[in-house]
């Protein structure tokens, strides 16, 4: 299974791309989409569109795993956001990918065993499972990896399994 991790943004856009298969992981390719503050919000819209629309088509993954958008004391913020998950998400939608989101709770128990670990410990273990030689830059990119290593993780547990046939008669 071919997994496309977002961590999503509207300055950056984390991104990364594993295979996972027989319990390995193979990771194909990893970065971030930025754009500038200066930039018009609307085009910083199409470029994060146009970038996700350009990894859907280069890395062909069967599936998109991302953040649940959850609400912090910066009310325009959490709306800027919410616009660029709307792109990301309708990228993924005009290239016929399910999408499955997690917390980050969620993300932290799977990849380190522990809920509430701290972010250097799963990014940590982000490094460790996908066998990097150093933890990605920027942060972002290392939490959408860790996004992806969630979904594959949860994917094919028994509940897990459930949950995607659920998602596919719904």
């Amino acid at each position: 299974m071919v997994v496309l991790g977002i961590d999503p943004g509207y300055a950056i856009v984390g991104w990364g791309v594993i295979e996972y298969s027989h319990s390995r992981f193979k990771v194909l390719g990893y970065g971030a989409i930025t754009t500038e503050a200066q930039t018009p919000f609307p085009e910083r819209l199409q470029i994060i569109y146009n970038d996700m629309c350009y990894l859907f088509t280069k890395y062909k993954p069967e599936v998109m795993s991302m953040e649940k958008l959850f609400y912090n004391s910066n009310q325009k913020t959490v709306i800027d956001v919410a616009q660029a998950r709307g792109v990301i998400t309708l990228a993924a939608q005009m290239n016929n990918k399910n999408i499955f989101e997690y917390t980050p709770l969620q993300v932290k128990q799977s990849v380190t065993g522990y809920g509430r670990a701290e972010k250097k410990q799963v990014m940590e273990m982000t490094r460790s499972i996908l066998n990097l030689p150093e933890v990605p830059k920027p942060d972002d990119t290392a939490d959408a990896l860790a996004m992806a290593i969630c979904h594959a993780h949860c994917s094919g547990s028994a509940i897990g399994k459930l949950n995607n046939l659920l998602k596919k008669d719904i």
